[in-house]
């Protein structure tokens, strides 16, 4: 029979077993390509189908004129003329390199000033109201002022985007580190590490779910701010991206194409969620063992 010195270590050994168990994220096999396609995509694309046919049976009952909502058949030519000629490529390119590098620019500006904000008291209490509220305040308005100030070029339009981006970036960091436990950062002060040392590798680690989740936001304050930007600052040395697509149909007066370029900035929306931010999602999740069904 087991003294009780040699069953309390053995009791002890196997406590701490089944809470490292407990805290091990539970062995889920990764989905199959195909698995992540019905998943991902069939679902979206179901409910486009439905739209189409409901947007059909409307058109066939005539409750509005052709100017007022066109055919799909219609729409559907005027977006495969753009294929077919290649400049739809042209659209989406100029539009997606500028909201990702615009984006990418407001990563590196809102990480660290999410940082600041969520640690230092007197940096929130100064400015955290001021992220707040340029996170709710449209995007639209700071295009005027943008083109005062840098004139109709590519400098207006990033400005327009960052502005649309960092809030929400900076405010989901913050958000993240309110909600990391109090232990943490003290495991790390005792454990000798410094103010960036921490940062790195106790605070954004913890702070990642949030963080994502601001991401995601800034992503598409991004997108919306671009769209704004492209509508009303207009020039030839621009180019043409969706957002200048979208107003030349408006300008013509011509429904197809306008709810062509609809179409075509919510599908790279869409594409982007689909693509980039749903598996980050569901990677950072399931290695915190959050949730086994993504």
């Amino acid at each position: 029979m087991p003294q009780p010195d040699q069953a309390a270590p053995d009791l002890d050994e196997a406590v701490g077993a089944g809470l490292d168990r407990l805290d091990t994220p539970a062995g889920a096999r990764p989905a199959s390509l195909r698995r992540r396609f019905v998943r991902g995509f069939l679902p979206p694309l179901g409910a486009l189908v439905l739209l189409v046919i409901l947007w059909q049976i409307l058109w066939a009952a005539a409750f509005w004129p052709e100017t007022t909502l066109p055919a799909p058949l219609d729409v559907w030519a005027e977006f495969w003329s753009t294929v077919t000629d290649g400049s739809v490529f042209g659209f989406i390119w100029t539009s997606v390199h500028r909201a990702a590098l615009g984006f990418a620019a407001g990563v590196v500006i809102g990480t660290p000033l999410g940082i600041l904000v969520a640690k230092v008291r007197v940096v929130r209490a100064a400015i955290g109201p001021l992220l707040s509220g340029l996170q709710s305040l449209p995007s639209v308005a700071w295009v005027p002022a943008a083109v005062i100030w840098f004139g109709i070029n590519d400098a207006a339009i990033y400005f327009v985007v960052l502005l649309g981006s960092v809030p929400s970036i900076a405010n989901g960091l913050v958000s993240g580190i309110d909600q990391i436990p109090p232990i943490l950062p003290r495991v790390g002060k005792v454990m000798g590490a410094g103010r960036f040392a921490a940062a790195r590798h106790i605070l954004l680690p913890a702070a990642l779910p949030g963080f994502l989740a601001g991401l995601k936001q800034g992503w598409a304050f991004s997108w919306r701010s671009l769209m704004a930007a492209e509508l009303i600052a207009r020039s030839p040395s621009l180019g043409v991206g969706l957002g200048t697509y979208l107003n030349d149909g408006s300008s013509y007066n011509s429904m197809p194409k306008v709810i062509a370029a609809i179409f075509l900035i919510l599908f790279v929306g869409v594409a982007i969620e689909l693509i980039v931010f749903r598996p980050l999602e569901r990677s950072v999740l399931r290695a915190r063992g959050l949730t086994a069904s993504l």
